[in-house]
């Protein structure tokens, strides 16, 4: 009997040892952010606690936490997502209901369908068939709703095109509804959150395919009809690197933008910031065949000093393409707004919007409207701050909208952070024609996600959600 009641301590002594110091972990991990003064973009410990458990490991392992969680166990990542929030994962198997019981009707695109994130090649966001007045928006009333998996959320524009809703998701899944009831005809599993708007498209031979992006940095094509794979690509190495906005198909052609969260990765004072370049990459819709990545940083990255704890800085980087690509048939240009520059290294293609060559990927001009807007989040505290004047982080959030005035004149409208709406002239090298200044703009404010323009009026709206006490200004 003692030899028994030995053995079963030694047994839980060896089980206690083995679960994970989930505050040591934390502290280690994540403390430096989400403990502390408050930080632009990074939610605190109590605000983490209202979140599922589910919800934070997707953000540990495959989100925006992915690599500051680098290297740890999926029993370390469960530890600390349970720690944060201080709930249990849920016991309860994955729903199936709600699968269509009728075929789906053929596929066939008609005026008014919506797909990608403007809507047309110039995102325009303008809908040319809205089927309604607005005098019955009073009486619209709910006729579904479809619930994601409790563990995930919507982090999509959908597309709405032949009677089916498509929508990707925090967990990776991407769904195809019928939108007349919302049953689901198909679900895709991409492996990685799915942020992008999916475009859908028709191929050569006629099979419809449907696009779009993960946090991963992997495109994919799946057939639009049943959700099978039809190729998936992964564009960029970067372990930051993501896909945001939308791909966007024109003439056979896959468009691509690439952005990143190397900003976060600079609060940890180890890390050698910064090496992340933007991009643009051009793609075969039907293969996934590269023709061509342009980056938004010309210059490779290069060591360039150390910082207050001797870590080794390295620049240029950033200059994040967060949205869609604009395409301009007419003069074969497609359009790129970027975000801010990572490092004390200047560029003059951050903050900017960016006109490549259609068919080579050859930068042709760039318009740059904030200079020197280097930032990562931490500064100015953090040790991998490595100058006294740093950036506001105005980004172009959003895509760039390509419209024809009433006197055939063409012009790019773009919004930013800052609260200023641009106009720019196509015909001129993307020269500034006009500036107007719609909110007080910040970190994360102004112009976030998107505006509308038809041929006379621009429809902007404007966040300017205030950044916590304690947090960088805008």
């Amino acid at each position: 009997m003692p030899i028994l009641r030995l053995l079963f301590f030694a047994l839980a002594v060896s089980a206690l040892a083995a679960t994970p110091d989930a505050a040591a972990l934390f502290k280690a991990r994540c403390a430096t952010c989400h403990d502390g003064p408050p930080q632009a973009r990074m939610p605190s410990h109590a605000e983490l606690a209202s979140k599922t458990p589910e919800s934070v490991f997707s953000a540990i392992t495959q989100g925006a936490m992915a690599i500051q969680a680098a290297g740890l166990s999926d029993e370390e990542d469960r530890a600390i997502a349970t720690f944060i929030t201080g709930k249990a994962f849920s016991t309860a198997a994955r729903s199936t209901a709600g699968q269509c019981t009728t075929a789906a009707p053929a596929f066939k695109m008609i005026e008014g369908d919506w797909s990608g994130w403007g809507g047309d090649p110039t995102n325009s966001h303008f809908q040319t068939k809205p089927g309604l007045a607005g005098s019955d928006i009073p009486k619209l009333k709910l006729k579904w709703a479809f619930g994601f998996d409790k563990a995930t959320m919507a982090w999509s524009q959908p597309a709405v095109v032949a009677g089916r809703l498509f929508v990707g998701s925090a967990s990776g899944d991407v769904y195809s509804l019928d939108a007349k009831t919302g049953c689901i005809y198909w679900d895709y599993p991409a492996g990685a959150s799915v942020r992008t708007a999916i475009s859908v498209g028709k191929l050569p031979g006629g099979r419809w395919a449907a696009y779009f992006g993960d946090v991963h940095a992997t495109a994919h094509a799946v057939d639009a009809e049943s959700g099978k794979l039809l190729w998936k690509v992964k564009l960029d190495e970067h372990p930051a690197a993501r896909i945001t906005g939308a791909p966007i198909l024109v003439n056979g052609r896959l468009y691509v933008p690439m952005a990143s969260i190397e900003e976060a990765s600079a609060a940890q004072p180890s890390y050698a910031c910064c090496t992340f370049r933007g991009s643009v990459s051009s793609l075969d819709a039907a293969t996934g065949k590269k023709y061509w990545q342009s980056y938004s940083v010309l210059d490779p990255p290069k060591p360039y000093k150390t910082s207050k704890n001797g870590t080794q800085l390295t620049g240029p980087a950033g200059a994040s393409v967060w949205s869609s690509p604009t395409v301009d048939l007419k003069r074969k240009l497609i359009y790129a707004s970027t975000g801010n520059s990572y490092t004390g290294v200047s560029i003059n293609t951050s903050d900017s919007i960016l006109a490549f060559d259609m068919n080579t990927g050859r930068l042709v001009w760039a318009s740059q409207v904030q200079p020197k807007d280097n930032f990562v989040i931490g500064c100015p505290r953090g040790p991998q701050c490595d100058s006294d004047d740093d950036g506001p982080d105005f980004d172009f959030g959003t895509s760039p909208v390509l419209r024809t005035l009433p006197n055939g004149k063409d012009i790019i409208i773009a919004g930013q952070k800052s609260g200023v709406a641009w106009g720019l002239d196509p015909d001129n090298r993307g020269k500034i024609l006009w500036q107007v200044r719609l909110g007080q703009g910040s970190a994360l404010g102004g112009v976030e996600w998107g505006h509308a323009a038809d041929n006379h009026t621009a429809y902007i709206a404007i966040s300017d959600r205030i950044v916590r006490e304690g947090a960088k200004p805008g």
